[in-house]
């Protein structure tokens, strides 16, 4: 990107107040042009087709549409454009859910004016922006001694249903965005995660990623 270039910016954030003051204070910057806000994910999706910007600040935690979801569909649909998470969780299953589903940088909500835009910025440039805390639980899960491997797969024996919702999980999706994809209620995902953490002994969202990876490699 050449110097006199401006980026071109999309705000997506369920909070009114939070989602104006970002426009606004990012806007300030020279180089830096706020072309659409959205107040859910499916706003956002919507605002990136229409105004294709460069990057896209995305909320994870939003109605209608969530954030991981968003940003799988405009990883999908418009690949020129970035997404650079910015949200209140720093979660392993968050950060995860959201780099698979395509995001490009990941920052939490304490980050100061300077630091956002200068992500905006890297972002803009094709490049990864993680905040430090980020970069630390990425490494650490890196580095985590493997736990103990859940029984064979060939052993559990899951549900067509279950065997539905954990490749939905494996794609990042939380429990609110699988209940509309599959048209059931939470509570009906809820119990089917349940039933199917039990049969494969997992113990957080993390191990039912890596072990719907594990079944999709086998």
């Amino acid at each position: 990107m050449t110097e006199d270039r401006t980026i071109t910016l999309a705000v997506a954030d369920d909070q009114a107040t939070v989602r104006e003051a970002l426009a606004v204070m990012l806007g300030l910057a020279d180089d830096v042009t706020v072309v659409a806000t959205a107040s859910d994910g499916a706003e956002a999706v919507e605002a990136v087709e229409r105004h294709r910007p460069d990057v896209i600040l995305m909320d994870l935690n939003m109605p209608v549409m969530g954030g991981v979801e968003a940003t799988e569909r405009i990883h999908r649909a418009a690949p020129g454009t970035t997404v650079l998470v910015l949200t209140t969780f720093d979660d392993d299953e968050s950060i995860l859910a959201a780099l698979r589903a395509g995001a490009s940088g990941y920052l939490t909500k304490d980050a100061d004016r300077g630091t956002i835009l200068q992500a905006v910025r890297t972002a803009a440039e094709g490049q990864t922006v993680l905040a430090p805390e980020v970069q630390r639980r990425l490494l650490a899960l890196a580095t985590r001694p493997a736990p103990a491997a859940p029984r064979e797969e060939e052993r559990v024996a899951l549900t067509a249903r279950e065997r539905e919702i954990l490749g939905l999980i494996g794609e990042g999706l939380r429990n609110p965005e699988i209940a509309r994809r599959l048209v059931i209620s939470e509570a009906t995902v809820k119990t089917h995660i349940n039933n199917l953490f039990a049969k494969a002994d997992l113990h957080s969202r993390a191990d039912a990623v890596r072990y719907a990876l594990r079944r999709q490699g086998s």
